[in-house]
């Protein structure tokens, strides 16, 4: 290569670096970087705190356990007037059909607490006359209803009763209609119509309408209810489930340590076999249900069901496993002939990072102490997101049946009776609305949440990027041992952390700043698209939908741009942007190796992560539906079995994750290490090679193309 095409090569993708006789690894003598990000994050986070303490000095999360009366008081709540009332019960719960529901959340009737729901049909004109029934109708109506002598009719106008009673069951704490079907007839209490309570017959489905629109999300906290129940006589066995995963983990990453090559070739036979395995239950599930009555609806015809095992009764349903199982077994094995190759030598990358993790075996426990910070961050920004939505004030408002041009203003509860609104407008009340509050802190509670949000992305990211560099500069420090382990230092992994706290902590803060803003970003989109999906305006719905790719594609780049940074950061010591630039330039000079040889490196691991889950859910999955003989009488009795399976699922994905990202990391550090060794140094005695013989041997002989600028040495 010439010198003037060489000079070109190397504008275009900056300098490589020179060879330095002092250059030792990881530089001990380095300065502060990014100081104002670090003082941004400071001031934020002490912001944050702010914000928490206002938000549980303000905040009740009794606002989402326990549903309110019409005075905004908590139903079945110790200590209150309703501490034995813990059913909430509608007036008039045919006004619930009203769409003030959805402009308001809050039905346009008097609801009051009651201990129990009414059993049977009645009304206030009946009972009036039977004593007996009277005093079982008093406890559905209002707390101060004291005159039994007050006319029917002056007790109706006064809202002091509900004018009917009907047959009720108690859903989500509170008194719906009991509906019911018989041969496709809708019917409560075996009544097809009732008594409005003013002389009029009604359908029953009247009631059934008002029931639906008053509990729009009732459906689904019973199957958060039922998920909890699942959840307080599973947990034990979903414990003894992840510990089977982390030892699994564990264990294939010391095998890996000593045993590279082979254990890389068994996970891949492995994982096709487990795959394999997936698809012959799914077919024998599928003509086991041959013949049998209801398998043939098909998924669309079915709809969405809150209880998933109905969609096991399905032949579509293993159908579709079926074919899923068969895509990705066929891709990985498509994947394994062409890559063939190049798997001998991500092997033995591989086996440096585990060479490397072998002499610093604390940096498998080092994923626990990021984990914990995850922990605090997630918990810290729940608690501050819940006392936030519940730390406003009662609303009242005035609702009415009639045209009133009051209707919709804020009242009070104690003064509405004595105000002008109850004679120009005689059938309006004063009902509680939702919560809310007309000072600053409610008018800018939308931002506090949007702050909230904001924050717990910045501080996971950040968290995410202290580990990484921890990891980058204990790692580096054992590839730039010209004598290994002997150059080492003591306790690389402390030295790199301290490091990372307390030189770095801005540069992570910039780094994981431009990735919060970002991932905020798309949620706002998804957030947008979301409202949009009703529209009929297929421009907007395009247009979304090529920002939400653009920025998917974005914060994709983002992250492999820092996590190289964050290695350059661990190594060099510079600021974020220079790191960013460097890290680039080299990837962009090993373009090749990068293609080849560190996404081979990934899809490996992603291969080991696999076979870790797929193995604990296939015994998950066999556990919890009763099918291994020998326990099949300790499994517990469940609602819906896909919940520990999910969760013991989900959780074996992230603690295979994070010891598999361990490596993960060591490989990404090696290799931006092995670049950057080729460029200093050209393997002769008086510049040798850092990286070991054996990864030389493979690495230097052809088997990769090489970049320019070995060419250029060579």
């Amino acid at each position: 290569m010439g010198d003037q095409e060489e000079e070109n090569y190397y504008g275009k993708h900056g300098t490589p670096q020179k060879y330095d006789p002092k250059f030792k690894g990881p530089i001990y003598d380095r300065g502060c970087t990014d100081v104002a990000c670090c003082i941004l994050l400071v001031l934020a986070i002490v912001g944050y705190v702010v914000v928490g303490i206002v938000a549980w000095t303000h905040g009740d999360p009794r606002k989402v356990i326990y549903p309110t009366d019409s005075r905004g008081q908590f139903c079945g709540h110790q200590g209150t007037a309703n501490e034995g009332k813990p059913f909430l019960f509608y007036f008039d719960i045919v006004k619930c059909a009203s769409p003030l529901v959805l402009l308001e959340f809050q039905c346009p009737t008097t609801q009051i607490c009651v201990s129990q729901c009414p059993d049977r049909f009645m009304t206030y004109l009946n009972a009036y006359s039977v004593p007996a029934n009277l005093q079982y109708y008093r406890q559905f109506c209002v707390p101060e209803f004291g005159d039994v002598s007050k006319a029917p009719i002056e007790v109706l106008r006064d809202k002091e009763c509900p004018a009917m009673l009907f047959p009720s069951t108690p859903l989500a704490r509170r008194c719906l209609p009991a509906i019911q079907a018989k041969k496709g007839v809708i019917m409560v209490g075996n009544e097809t119509t009732y008594d409005d309570g003013h002389g009029n017959r009604r359908n029953v489905t009247e009631l059934l309408e008002g029931a639906r629109k008053a509990n729009v999300v009732l459906e689904m906290r019973q199957l958060a209810m039922k998920i909890f129940e699942d959840y307080t006589v599973s947990w034990y066995w979903i414990i003894i489930g992840l510990v089977i995963a982390m030892v699994a983990s564990l264990i294939f990453i010391v095998l890996l340590r000593f045993l590279a090559g082979i254990m890389v070739w068994v996970m891949i036979v492995l994982v096709i076999l487990v795959l394999g395995y997936g698809i012959f239950h799914c077919y024998m599930e599928y003509a086991k249900l041959k013949g049998e009555a209801g398998s043939d609806v098909s998924l669309t015809d079915l709809g969405f069901q809150t209880d998933l095992r109905v969609y096991l009764h399905l032949r579509q349903t293993w159908l579709a496993f079926m074919i899923i199982l068969c895509v990705v077994e066929v891709i990985i094995i498509l994947l394994l002939i062409f890559l063939r190759k190049r798997i001998l030598i991500a092997i033995a990358l591989i086996k440096e990072a585990s060479r490397a993790v072998g002499h610093i075996m604390m940096s498998l426990l080092f994923p626990l102490c990021t984990f914990f910070l995850l922990c605090l961050c997630i918990a810290y920004w729940a608690s501050t997101a819940v006392f936030l939505s519940t730390s406003n004030e009662a609303v009242y408002k005035v609702f009415n049946e009639s045209a009133c041009q009051f209707s919709g203003q804020t009242c009070s509860p104690e003064k509405f009776n004595t105000s002008n609104v109850t004679k120009l407008c005689p059938d309006a009340q004063c009902l509680f609305a939702f919560y809310g509050g007309e000072t600053a802190y409610h008018k800018y509670l939308i931002v506090l949440q949007f702050f909230n949000v904001f924050m717990f992305f910045w501080l996971v990211n950040f968290v995410i990027a202290l580990g990484q560099v921890t990891l980058a500069g204990a790692f580096a420090s054992y590839y730039w041992a010209f004598k290994k382990p002997d150059d080492m230092p003591a306790f690389p992994l402390f030295s790199a952390f301290g490091r990372a706290l307390r030189y770095h902590t801005g540069s992570l803060a910039f780094g994981s700043l431009i990735l919060a803003i970002v991932q905020v970003i798309r949620v706002i989109l998804e957030y947008l698209d979301h409202r949009l999906k009703a529209a009929d305006n297929k421009f907007a719905k395009f247009l979304l939908s090529c920002l939400k790719c653009c920025f998917w594609c974005l914060e994709k780049f983002i992250k492999f741009l820092n996590r190289n940074a964050y290695i350059m950061i661990a190594v060099y010591g510079t600021n974020f942007c220079t790191s960013a630039r460097n890290a680039f330039f080299l990837l962009m000079r090993n373009i090749i190796r990068v293609a080849v040889l560190d996404k081979v490196t990934d899809f490996l691991f992603f291969l080991g992560k696999l076979l870790i889950v797929g193995s604990v859910g296939i015994l998950a999955f066999f556990f919890f539906t009763h099918r291994i003989k020998l326990v099949e009488d300790t499994a517990p009795s469940l609602n819906y079995y896909w919940v520990p399976i999910l969760t013991v699922i989900v959780g074996s994905y992230l603690i295979a994750h994070g010891f598999f990202s361990v490596y993960g990391m060591c490989v990404d550090t090696l290799f931006l290490c092995f670049c950057e060794d080729l460029e200093r140094n050209d393997g002769s005695p008086e510049r040798p090679y850092y990286m070991s013989p054996e990864l030389s041997a493979i690495l230097l002989k052809g088997t990769l193309e090489p970049s320019k600028n070995t060419d250029s040495q060579g």
